[in-house]
């Protein structure tokens, strides 16, 4: 049944107070609470009643919706026997999460109201329960150990006759209908399931493309009480070109169950990297400490199998680094395992079917920031440069989908390498991808991408300066600092380095350092006039980078 069809009822005493736009959400299930925090007992689709006992101060109203609607209910009715009306804070909530909301009389019991819903539920799915239990017991004999995703969706198409994509948020197509979907569909669709998620409304989520319907299904992966920002850029999606707002229940159900199914395989898939991964920190943390190449060179020939199976053991490599950073307070695992995630998609040719595409990368994080190994064959297509990742080609991937999913407080800079051909050459390219990444950071937008073309030939050099060049040259520009340190034990160094991190942002460099945005304005007018130089300029900035690298 429909939330609309429980206002066309008058014994049940209902009153909408907000999201008229949202009464065609189905109604699957009803429940009673009074808890803070009721998620661990709703599936999704319940309208919730509650007298409001959990609330004792407005600010309570804010996080009971949140999880009511990270749950997906469908809408929320509250009594006002308890506080005589249904406060405000409570409307204004559910008004942020799109949540319908409706008032209980004190005339009405809740008893009624479930009574009402139960038997409208029961006698709809009656007709048709025996096929979905087939159904389920078929797609969950289909799982991981049956065929994986196109397996599931197999299904779909012969049995109900919906064609079916399993999608990246990067638009790539992991598995599906037999008629693959054109590209530009795929991101386009991608940016909707992004800007819907953003936005919580409730899926399935409805979009027209084309003159067709198409409704996405997110298919979440870990804990749904984490941040979503943690996975929102790395989930995957299922798209069914069909409106799902006509369906039946039964159906809604059979399609989240399809969506719980590929989640299980994606998990599994996902523990089975975690040696790669692991790998790929190990060499990489070799790379940037500066370990003598002939030990990144033995540790790379031992992990290549794994890292990057069917290269070989020499292959030629690219470095891509990349940062996400969300305005706000920060996630609790840091934002390196999100750029991890992320890259691990991005990175795969957008025309490859299929998740393994992913295994045949080398990503890791340290810090902030994650880093990948591109490994490029040594022989044939490779040898031609249009065979190497480009910033622009990147760029043209990611920006469309990736920008709805960071509209309002993301942002994804990026950096790329020039190929090397040598473990030797690898700390290089690190440096120079990081420097690219930079660059990309001091651009306006959502997602921005900088190439190694880009940057001045000394970046390449960087690791091979000369000890006694390195001493001068960070001597002329940190010890006046320093010394000022020591002196006034003040933080100048920390706090450039801050400033650097931050791409020259006072906002958010105030912020991470605990400080007012006018002290912080204050220490580097003093860095200024200490070193003669202005930091408001790209060419200062990166010799106190280098500097700092460098000492």
């Amino acid at each position: 049944m429909r939330l609309r069809a429980l206002l066309d009822t008058d014994a049940l005493g209902l009153r909408l107070l907000g999201g008229e736009e949202e009464l065609d959400r189905a109604v699957r299930g009803v429940m009673t609470t009074d808890l803070r925090d009721p998620s661990r007992y709703l599936t999704g689709g319940e309208l919730v009643l509650s007298g409001l006992a959990w609330r004792r101060d407005p600010e309570d109203s804010e996080p009971f919706v949140r999880i009511l609607a990270s749950a997906g209910v469908a809408g929320l009715a509250a009594g006002e026997a308890e506080l005589g009306s249904v406060p405000q804070d409570l409307v204004l909530a559910c008004a942020r999460h799109r949540l319908p909301l409706f008032s209980v009389s004190e005339d009405v019991s809740f008893a009624s109201i479930t009574e009402h819903v139960v038997r409208q539920v029961s006698t709809e799915r009656a007709g048709d329960l025996a096929a979905v239990v087939d159904r389920h017991r078929r797609l969950m004999s289909s799982g991981p150990a049956g065929g994986g995703p196109d397996a599931v969706l197999d299904l779909l198409g012969s049995d109900l006759d919906l064609r079916a994509w399993v999608l990246s948020t990067t638009g790539r197509q992991i598995a599906g209908s037999s008629h693959p979907l054109p590209a530009a569909l795929r991101a386009e669709l991608a940016g909707e399931h992004l800007a819907a998620t953003r936005t919580a409304r409730p899926s399935p989520h409805r979009t027209l493309i084309g003159g067709r319907t198409y409704s996405l299904f997110p298919i979440r992966t870990g804990d749904p009480r984490d941040d979503p920002r943690a996975t929102l850029l790395s989930d995957w999606f299922l798209a069914v070109e069909a409106d799902a707002g006509d369906w039946p229940g039964e159906r809604l159900d059979l399609l989240q169950g399809v969506t719980q199914l590929i989640s299980v395989e994606r998990d599994r898939r996902e523990a089975a990297r975690t040696v790669r991964r692991r790998l790929a920190q190990e060499v990489l943390e070799l790379v940037q400490a500066g370990a003598p190449p002939a030990e990144v060179a033995a540790r790379l020939r031992v992990a290549a199998p794994v890292l990057v199976p069917g290269h070989g053991p020499a292959p030629h490599w690219q470095v891509v680094v990349a940062r996400v950073e969300w305005s706000g307070a920060e996630l609790p695992g840091g934002a390196g395992p999100v750029a991890q995630a992320l890259l691990e998609e991005a990175l795969v040719d957008p025309a490859a079917v299929g998740s393994d595409f992913a295994d045949r990368l080398a990503v890791a994080h340290i810090g902030d920031e994650a880093m990948a190994l591109v490994p490029l064959s040594s022989v044939g297509p490779a040898d031609d440069p249009a065979a190497e990742l480009t910033a622009d080609s990147l760029l043209t991937a990611l920006r469309g989908p990736l920008t709805r999913g960071l509209d309002g407080d993301g942002r994804l800079t990026l950096g790329v390498s020039a190929t090397v051909h040598s473990a030797e050459a690898l700390r290089g390219a690190l440096e120079e991808a990081r420097h690219a990444r930079r660059v990309a950071a001091a651009r306006p937008g959502r997602v921005c991408v900088a190439g190694h073309e880009e940057l001045a030939s000394h970046v390449l050099l960087l690791p091979f300066v000369p000890d006694d060049v390195r001493r001068a040259f960070t001597a002329r520009l940190l010890d006046p600092l320093r010394a000022y340190d020591r002196r006034h034990r003040a933080e100048l160094i920390p706090t450039l380095e801050a400033f650097l991190e931050c791409d020259g942002s006072w906002t958010r460099c105030a912020t991470r350092l605990h400080l007012h945005v006018n002290t912080l304005r204050y220490r580097i007018g003093r860095i200024e006039q200490l070193t003669g130089r202005d930091l408001s300029r790209l060419e200062d900035k990166l010799d106190f980078f280098l500097a700092l690298r460098m000492s």
